[in-house]
């Protein structure tokens, strides 16, 4: 997957100027590439336009001019994208209820060890993670993740750890979306 170059970024005065028919493009992109995996879990696949739009909607939030600060938006937000056969995504653990989540985020310390995708082929792929947002003893409840399926497009989504599992199929857009990045 080709990474944002900094020619590609526009300063936050153009972008706000372009921003809804941009944002309304993304949002579509968003969509398939949006997995539900059970009641707790999210899984939110990147490609070069959606880390294009984050990286504008940062520059625009906090009005950033300095050239070494949008590189460093820049390198940020790439560091979500896979290299070639592979996947990036942000995990979004959700649970509403503030007592829950504390005691979840504990139980599931090790979490990002058991999710998978289960590959066109059978197999099954493993995530990484960033290790630097686990900590011994709970996990963050947002996680960047990637996924190196070696090319082969995933059929489904899940996670086996011993307190929670789960599996979900993918739709036939969110698999045709995530070759398609597979294939950038």
């Amino acid at each position: 997957m080709q990474p944002v170059q900094r020619q590609e970024v526009l300063d936050y005065v153009t972008y706000d100027e372009q921003r809804e028919s941009f944002r309304a493009a993304v949002m579509n992109l968003k969509q398939p590439r949006r997995v539900h995996v059970g009641a707790h879990l999210t899984f939110l696949f990147e490609n070069h336009d959606t880390v294009l739009y984050q990286i504008q909607e940062m520059i625009r939030v906090e009005r950033i001019v300095k050239e070494a600060d949008i590189q460093h938006e820049i390198d940020t937000y790439n560091e979500l994208l896979g290299t070639t056969g592979e996947l990036g995504c942000v995990l979004l653990i959700e649970i509403d209820d503030e007592e829950e989540r504390k005691v979840k985020l504990r139980e599931w310390k090790d979490l990002p060890d058991y999710l998978y995708a289960l590959l066109e082929d059978g197999s099954r792929a493993s995530f990484t993670y960033d290790e630097r947002q686990v900590d011994s003893e709970r996990v963050s409840s947002v996680q960047y993740l990637k996924v190196n399926t070696g090319g082969k497009v995933p059929v489904a989504i899940g996670v086996n750890h011993p307190a929670y599992t789960e599996e979900t199929q993918l739709s036939k857009e969110t698999s045709q979306a995530l070759q398609q990045d597979l294939a950038a």
